[in-house]
């Protein structure tokens, strides 16, 4: 026998208490009280035969007092929760892992996919024997346990009310090896896992774990794969006329049937388009809005399935982007005079432009971008990130290597910012220039075959931009691609993205940009719910789950930063049901039906004897049979 309740030490220091409260209490209950009588002789009989059985009427005031203990006995020895050891060591340990992941959210079985998993490990937990124990894990991007291995079926009931499906995927390596450390060195160890069989690449997530005594079982859940589902969605602000813009989405039919359906597009929460697709089945529909006005923050994406079909997932129906915030920039241009640079400065009515002569710099007030046309002074306190069109001989922040002649842009990287939307960048002719000899930690952006002619970095912590040549001694001031060259090293200056803004993807760990020096921050999340998230090198660091808007505020009274969050996951929107799991060289059986029978049995029967022996001690005390 065993005590999987309260320790033996305690046991019996309870029990020596509430037995010696229980012999004071029966002490005090033997006391008389006199009682007047008309006339004592007539009691003289009465007393002769109570003394002539005084020692029986002690005999049963004993046996009340034995009573009394017994109960005492077994309602403490029940605390303990005592179980024989052989059953201990035979029973089950079992470790659920429930996916939590996007596609659980599916609705064709009731009330969910995950609503029906809670069922089924419910029903688990209520059918465990007397020495079975188990634990519930939930499985999504994160693996978390929602308990210890426990018989406790109310226990297990209170941590299957916890399981919610999150906007991720499932990490089914994870959880497998939380599972098996969970069980190491248990007896009878046991994996079941109930999903829907959208768990990705399940050999590869199996490859390499051992799971040794382990048995593992399936609980498939779900019934039918329509779906559809906006797999892209993506927005970008115009660099010439940023009061507008464009977007970028996809809408994938994952069903076995064409489908009619309706695109609504919202701006700050009001429609600003509204289109109707033909999609058909299986089929990717990528569609683009053009010169789209009507918004200025954040932008919602909704489709909805008109022609009655059958769509299960309302999870990736929705899509979320914030467009850029449009702020006023102050620019100082330091020049001569040159036309072209202050006309592409002026194209964009969110820059305030001051220019000043080579002479009069610096200017009074602080900048967040400074260009310098041809010269390069010691850059002023304040003066933001710099851009040095025409490095001179000395002074620049990268060194003038040799001179160049005819020359022109053979590779330059397309994906920095500072060359995005340039279009015919390579047909550009420079007449002549010097190449840039780049520092190590320097990137070159565009550069000929005889050197670099565009160069970034940094210099004392303070960002910069140089280009190679004067623009006026080539055609590049004559090309599109002038102002939008100019404009892209002002935007990326003041960190403002000027193109397709993806939103974070759920699932992953995000790092969101707060102002201020805070160690942590408030999370508000899209359903009301708030977190504490710790900030690590000025950004909030968290996993994040939940697919729509956030905001997160860094410290007491901060400004709150407001973020984006999307599913766009075509694998959790593929959710047709897996009826088979193969964990091993074969699939996964079906979990073993549990023996079920009295969870605590032994405490539980003491309880009940301690019941019927008050019952019995409280009869007979009334029927005067132990006083």
């Amino acid at each position: 026998m065993t005590l999987l309740g309260l320790p033996l030490a305690t046991l019996l220091a309870v029990g020596g208490a509430v037995a010696a409260a229980t012999v004071a209490l029966y002490l005090l209950k033997l006391r008389r009280r006199p009682v007047a009588v008309p006339f004592s002789r007539l009691w003289e009989r009465v007393l002769r035969d109570r003394e002539a059985t005084s020692l029986f009427s002690a005999l049963k005031r004993l046996l009340s007092l034995l009573l009394q203990l017994v109960l005492v006995a077994l309602v403490v020895l029940a605390l303990g929760d005592p179980r024989p050891v052989t059953r201990v060591e035979e029973g089950r340990s079992v470790v659920v892992l429930v996916d939590a992941s996007a596609s659980m959210k599916a609705t064709d079985v009731a009330p969910s996919r995950m609503g029906a998993a809670r069922e089924q490990v419910g029903r688990m937990a209520r059918a465990l024997g007397a020495a079975d124990r188990m634990a519930i894990v939930k499985m999504d991007a994160s693996v978390r346990p929602l308990g210890a291995l426990t018989g406790d079926v109310a226990a297990l009931e209170a941590a299957l009310e916890e399981l919610r499906a999150s906007d991720t995927r499932a990490d089914l390596r994870q959880g497998l090896r939380l599972a098996l450390d969970a069980l190491r060195d248990e007896p009878r160890p046991e994996i079941v896992v109930v999903s829907d069989g959208a768990l990705g690449d399940v050999t590869r997530a199996a490859s390499g774990l051992d799971l040794g005594r382990a048995a593992v079982s399936f609980v498939p859940i779900g019934t039918s794969a329509d779906n559809l589902a906006i797999s892209a969605f993506s927005v970008r602000r115009y660099p010439l006329d940023k009061s507008r813009y464009e977007v970028m989405l996809e809408v994938a039919n994952l069903s076995n049937e064409a489908a009619d359906v309706e695109l609504t597009l919202l701006g700050d929460g009001a429609v600003v388009e509204m289109t109707r697709l033909r999609v058909e089945a299986g089929e990717r529909h990528p569609r683009f809005l053009r010169d789209l006005a009507g918004a200025s923050r954040t932008l919602e994406a909704v489709i909805r399935r008109v022609d009655g079909g059958a769509d299960h997932l309302p999870a990736d129906d929705r899509a979320y982007a914030l467009l850029p915030e449009r702020r006023r920039a102050r620019v100082c241009a330091v020049t001569s005079g040159n036309n072209y640079l202050e006309a592409a400065l002026l194209l964009d009515e969110y820059l305030e432009v001051t220019i000043v002569a080579p002479s009069r710099y610096p200017p009074a007030g602080r900048f967040d971008v400074t260009v310098f046309d041809g010269v390069a002074p010691p850059l002023a306190p304040g003066g933001g990130g710099a851009l040095y069109l025409g490095i001179p001989e000395s002074g620049g922040p990268v060194r003038r290597g040799k001179a160049l002649a005819m020359v022109g842009f053979d590779r330059w990287d397309e994906r920095s910012p500072l060359t995005r939307f340039l279009q015919g960048f390579g047909d550009v002719q420079v007449a002549r220039g010097h190449a840039l000899v780049p520092e190590k930690a320097d990137r070159v952006v565009a550069a000929s075959e005889q050197g670099a002619l565009l160069v970034a970095g940094r210099r004392d912590g303070r960002r910069f931009v140089a280009l190679g040549f004067d623009p006026n001694d080539s055609d590049l001031v004559l090309r599109p691609a002038w102002p939008l060259f100019v404009l892209n090293v002002v935007d990326d200056f003041v960190e403002e993205d000027t193109s397709y803004v993806s939103s974070f993807r759920t699932g992953e760990v995000w790092r969101v940009p707060v102002p201020g020096d805070a160690r942590s921050a408030t999370l508000l999340s899209p359903d009301g719910g708030r977190s504490i998230v710790p900030v690590q090198e000025g950004r909030a660091v968290l996993r994040g789950e939940a697919a729509g808007f956030h905001e997160v505020v860094a410290g007491e009274g901060g400004a709150p930063v407001r973020f984006a969050a999307n599913l766009v996951d075509l694998e959790e929107s593929r959710i047709e049901p897996g009826k088979e799991l193969a964990v091993g060289a074969a699939p996964a059986p079906p979990p073993a039906p549990f023996e079920a029978g009295m969870r605590r049995e032994l405490w539980l029967l003491l309880v009940l004897v301690a019941l019927a022996l008050s019952v019995i001690e409280w009869v007979t005390y009334h029927r005067r049979v132990t006083v």
